[in-house]
């Protein structure tokens, strides 16, 4: 909390596993001179450390900063958590024993008409249009780092959301108006509140929305469509708001405007919560296109590291469970690689499995970590995939895409072994490494990746580039676990609509499954897992059926392929790497043509049996790494499908750190097991 902010209230909000927070904030306004109130909706996804986009609810005559929070806030809320975007509701007005008022509804405190006033008494303290076009933004970037914006208002704020809009096009992502004063020189309201405010009607004309569209000779290309909603019923529509003005205007210069008449509405908030779902995701598509088009224009000067080592922190695994933040020089990178920054990176079950010592080719000393965003900082000699600014994903499964390469010529297989036993060994493909500590000793590489540092050195054959506009610290999880469920399904089993499926172990990788089947178009998808907390999750993601193997009095195979179902499902997926478990999804599969797929990766030393008989009466054990996903080529298009808004992933970051030496509070939460993956995030925002 700021010291120039005060917090009046937090209240939680929200529906589901994940919910955000209604906030009400008062601070003084330069602006308006007085102290000023707003509501602020911040999704479960903010995060100070990366930019969310904000909608601005602009209110109509007689409202504050509450109405539209206690009456649509139920459903506006649950849009904005689900569309990952902030809300904020200013108040209508600057208020106070000293600030000028009037005694009629529509003038005053509580009607501010969101102009700067000229005229007295009002010119002391009602400059509302300054304060909402410039300051309150300029606040919110500050304080909450609140990145794109939108604007969206009802009544007196319809009016002051498109002609804030219009006068600046370029500021706002998107425009839109529940039953706006769409023509204010041409109605009572308006009449009254310019000349009051701004001496005349026709000072007035600069904030018409009317007015202005009918001074243009083109659209205004920053808005390919306004969304406005108008109720046939509203008792103010022939005299007051004049909808059919503005789309006259609009229709001469060219402006596309979706004017929605919906039959039977009043003025109301009853009106305003039956279709504010509507505008969340009108205001939400657009607010992200202009973030990532953002994104997409970031430039980086690495010119002062390139072709030098690199000084910076690490997380080096020391031994078993021996984890310690040290300073590392990282080398150059040497023909066919390339150095990297670390942007984010998100911790797996696989590190871990690692750190404990249940990994045969676990080695160390070593820096860990593999799923992970990155900027490419320089490229060795021979590189051309990849330049200098690159976004890209590092890749634990390369891709050479040689001709002679029979694994990367086949449509059957992922699995390129061209750097595969210089990996193993924890060294870069001329068989060494390109880190050390400070007293120089060498440092092992970690699958190719090694991303628990500032910086890290990849092979070329191991680097996805992918489009600039998606954020970092979201992309890294397509590097693992996610890609790895979604491909299972997708690849490997190729899962067919109207299919029966069970899922085991309910992590980030079992809900990707689950997610994956739902989208393949499975009917039937099992859940399973001892910790019944995660059913709530897979249920939003298409689980249909929810077993906690814990509580039943047989085998869990025998209840699904039994109780559940007569002869068992299609498809099992294990994704617990728990050789019992891998078992019991195999003979839970259905009998003559059932397929059980093994996701998760046993500790040294375990073996999985089964009867052959299982095998002999049709059913198919087969297993998945990365999730058949060819890296290179592949990776770039589930982003791409994400930046489409077919492949949601939000929901797989639960939780977010700052700083390499976060990563063992990213490992607490990872063993709390309320954790789906945890993203750190390294040093400052380039």
């Amino acid at each position: 909390e700021s010291p120039a902010l005060t917090v009046v209230s937090k209240t939680k909000v929200g529906k589901g596993t994940n919910g955000g927070y209604y906030h009400r904030i008062k601070h003084f306004s330069a602006s308006t001179g007085t102290d000023m109130t707003f509501g602020l909706f911040l999704p479960s996804t903010y995060d100070l450390s990366s930019s969310t986009p904000v909608m601005f609810w602009l209110s109509g005559l007689t409202c504050d900063d509450t109405n539209f929070a206690q009456k649509a806030g139920a459903k506006a809320f649950d849009a904005a958590e689900k569309e990952g975007i902030a809300i904020v509701m200013p108040d209508t007005s600057p208020r106070g024993d000293g600030v000028a008022d009037d005694d009629g509804y529509d003038l005053g405190q509580g009607a501010g008409f969101y102009v700067d006033a000229t005229e007295k008494p009002f010119s002391k303290n009602f400059h509302m249009r300054s304060y909402i076009a410039s300051e309150l933004p300029d606040l919110l970037e500050n304080e909450f780092k609140l990145g794109a914006k939108s604007i969206i208002g009802h009544s007196m704020g319809g009016y002051g959301a498109l002609s804030i809009a219009f006068e600046d096009p370029s500021s706002w992502a998107a425009v839109s108006a529940f039953a706006p004063i769409a023509n204010p020189c041409e109605c009572p309201w308006g009449v009254k509140a310019f000349g009051s405010y701004l001496g005349s009607v026709e000072n007035g004309q600069a904030f018409d929305a009317t007015r202005i569209l009918s001074g243009r000779t083109a659209p205004m290309v920053e808005f390919d469509d306004i969304l406005i909603d108008q109720g046939t019923e509203d008792e103010f529509l022939k005299e007051q708001l004049k909808p059919e003005n503005l789309m006259a205007a609009a229709e001469k210069c060219g402006q596309k405007i979706t004017l929605n008449m919906r039959e039977g509405f009043d003025h109301s908030y009853h009106f305003i919560a039956a279709f504010i779902e509507d505008h969340v995701e009108f205001h939400a598509k657009r607010l992200h296109k202009k973030q990532r088009l953002a994104l997409a224009e970031i430039e980086y000067d690495f010119t002062a590291t390139q072709g030098k080592p690199i000084t910076c922190k690490a997380m080096v695994a020391r031994g078993v469970n021996d984890l310690q933040e040290e300073k590392i020089t990282v080398a150059p990178p040497k023909s066919g690689e390339v150095r990297v920054k670390v942007v984010a990176n998100a911790l797996c079950h696989t590190d871990i499995y690692t750190l404990e010592g249940s990994d045969p080719e676990g080695l160390f000393p070593c820096i860990l970590g593999h799923e992970a965003g990155c900027i490419v900082e320089s490229v060795g000699e021979g590189v051309t995939s990849v330049k200098p600014g690159d976004h890209v994903l590092p890749c634990y499964t390369p891709q050479c895409g040689e001709t002679d390469c029979v694994f990367c010529m086949s449509e059957k297989t992922n699995l390129c072994p061209k750097i595969r036993s210089t990996q193993g060994q924890g060294v870069m493909p001329d068989g060494t490494s390109r880190f050390t500590d400070a007293k120089g000793g060498s440092i092992y590489h970690f699958m190719g990746c090694s991303t628990m540092s500032e910086y890290t050195v990849l092979a070329e054959i191991s680097v996805a580039k992918i489009s600039k506009e998606i954020a970092l610290e979201k992309a890294c999880v397509f590097g693992c676990g996610v890609s790895t469920g979604l491909g299972a399904v997708w690849n490997t089993c190729k899962v067919e609509q109207g299919s029966s499926v069970a899922v085991f172990g309910l992590g980030a990788v079992g809900l990707a499954v689950i997610q994956g089947a739902k989208m393949a178009g499975a009917t039937t998808i099992i859940a399973v897992d001892i910790n019944p907390s995660k059913f709530e999750m897979a249920r939003s993601l298409g689980a249909t059926d929810f077993v906690n193997s814990k509580e039943l009095d047989k085998p869990v195979q025998q209840h699904i392929a039994g109780d559940l179902t007569q002869w068992g499902v299609d498809y099992s997926f294990d994704c617990t790497g728990n050789t019992e478990v891998m078992r019991a999804a195999l003979e839970c599969a259905h009998r003559g043509w059932g397929e059980s797929c093994v996701i998760g990766v046993a500790a040294s030393g375990h073996e999985i049996s089964t009867r052959p008989f299982q095998l002999v009466t049709g059913r198919v054990w087969k297993g998945t790494a990365f999730g058949g996903f060819k890296s290179r080529r592949d990776v770039p298009k589930l982003v791409q499908r994400n930046l489409d808004g077919d492949l949601p992933i939000d929901h797989f970051i639960t939780h977010r750190f700052e700083g390499v030496g976060a990563t063992t509070n990213a490992i607490e939460a990872l063993h709390s097991g309320c954790c789906l993956r945890a993203v750190v995030k390294y040093g400052p925002t380039l």
